[in-house]
């Protein structure tokens, strides 16, 4: 029934417009008008929203761009090298912020500026280069990089408004498409634990809450209740205690510890996707082998054995 909604499709439902994309109706919110000064400030959002889930000590000021090159060109330790090249990448990131900044305040004197203008395209070139360091820019779990938040700016730069806020659908499509899968892992490694009878809610509570998040703005006039449910469902979920008897094995311990750690991860990691709005397939990856590793333990361990490590 899905394949006969056509992408991009637009619907109001329970009085808010809805946007179809691959199996789910996510909020859709009106572009601004496509000016320079719409890009500088959907831009900045993005700048921020950047920085706020790489690694800490990339955000190098635009006006030290040449500094950070010329520590990044000269070192030749790899993994040092790797580091700087972040810090380079932010500093690229703020000079093309920069530039776009002043082309802007230029453009509010009745200066016109055109697409081709000299200072348009080097904004462009630093937000390609950018997004091509970016790509040894880690998440701020130390796991795996977020190569398309890199990407945005540029897209943002490059395309119409309206296009780049399609584009973000698509990827709000994707991570709740992973949030659904990591919530399925999650339940499917507990189902037959009546020890951890009721954790199945939790983890489905959580979820949508996650969902629900991903598409909501932060300037959406929801958001202070969007936020909260967000929090309060993963603070729920993190402190569930298995329901062990007093006179539960310790290899019954030990196996109800390694689900309630399962657990943990499982919601930082929705919490990971949720809040950058992108998928994260290396890291979503290895959650799913450490639940299938869960599920092998509990099903092969004998109660009075001690539990294998599933880490």
């Amino acid at each position: 029934m899905d394949n006969a909604i056509p992408i991009g499709k637009k619907q109001i439902i329970d009085g808010r417009l809805r946007v179809y994309y691959y199996g789910y109706w996510i909020k859709a919110y009106e572009a601004p008008a496509d000016t320079l000064l719409a890009k500088k400030r959907l831009i900045e959002a993005l700048t921020r929203r950047l920085f706020n889930h790489v690694e800490h000590g990339i955000n190098v000021p635009g006006k030290r761009l040449d500094e950070a090159r010329r520590a990044y060109e000269s070192e030749t330790d790899p993994q040092r090298k790797r580091v700087k090249a972040a810090m380079l990448a932010g500093a690229i990131f703020n000079r093309a912020a920069d530039i776009f900044t002043k082309l802007v305040e230029i453009q509010e004197l009745g200066v016109t500026i055109d697409s081709d203008n000299a200072l348009m395209r080097e904004c462009g070139e630093h937000l390609m280069e950018a997004l091509t360091l970016g790509k040894m820019v880690l998440h701020r779990s130390g796991e795996e990089g977020l190569d398309e938040l890199w990407g945005e700016p540029f897209k943002a730069f490059s395309y119409p408004i309206e296009a780049f806020y399609n584009s973000r659908y698509v990827k709000i499509a994707q991570s709740m498409r992973a949030i659904d899968g990591i919530r399925d892992e999650m339940i499917a490694s507990f189902a037959d634990l009546p020890v951890f009878a009721g954790v199945d809610r939790l983890v489905h509570e959580f979820s949508h809450a996650a969902k629900v998040k991903c598409e909501t703005l932060r300037t959406d006039a929801e958001i202070f209740d969007v936020w909260t449910s967000f929090v309060v469902a993963a603070e729920r979920l993190a402190a569930f205690q298995p329901l062990l008897g007093a006179d539960a094995s310790p290899a019954d311990r030990e196996q109800a510890a390694q689900g309630v750690e399962l657990i943990v991860r499982g919601k930082n990691v929705i919490s990971y996707i949720t809040r950058a709005r992108v998928p994260m397939p290396k890291t979503t990856a290895e959650f799913v082998e450490r639940c299938a590793r869960y599920r092998e333990m509990c099903a092969v361990a004998p109660a009075s054995a001690p539990a294998r490590s599933v880490a």
